[in-house]
């Protein structure tokens, strides 16, 4: 049996999803697979939960942007935080919650 996964995001990081998706190389990734910036965010919000933390600790002094998926995190009761960040990882778990890269996540979940 396939372990349950859920994403979950929140207006902060969605707004930052789509200024990612919105600089120029990524526009042109998207273009070339005859996506747009619109149709990724849609797709995604409806893979994703949207929460709305009810509060930002300030968590991760070199990158206070970081806190805001911790908050999301948080928000959603999450198990596992997924990300390439360094910053992230270097905090290893924050209430419970471990943050992995994605292939340790793999292993973790069992996919």
């Amino acid at each position: 049996m396939q372990p349950s996964v859920q994403l979950f995001t929140s207006a902060v990081l969605l707004a930052e999803l789509a200024d990612v998706l919105n600089r120029p190389m990524a526009a042109r990734r998207l273009a070339l697979i005859g996506r747009s910036l619109q149709d990724v965010l849609a797709d995604y919000t409806i893979a994703a939960g949207v929460v709305t933390p009810f509060a930002i600790q300030a968590v991760i002094a070199a990158d206070p942007d970081d806190d805001h998926v911790i908050a999301a995190a948080v928000a959603a009761k999450a198990d596992l935080v997924v990300s390439g960040d360094r910053h992230l990882l270097a905090l290893g778990t924050h209430q419970g919650i471990r943050i992995l890269t994605p292939a340790d996540a793999l292993v973790v979940i069992g996919l």
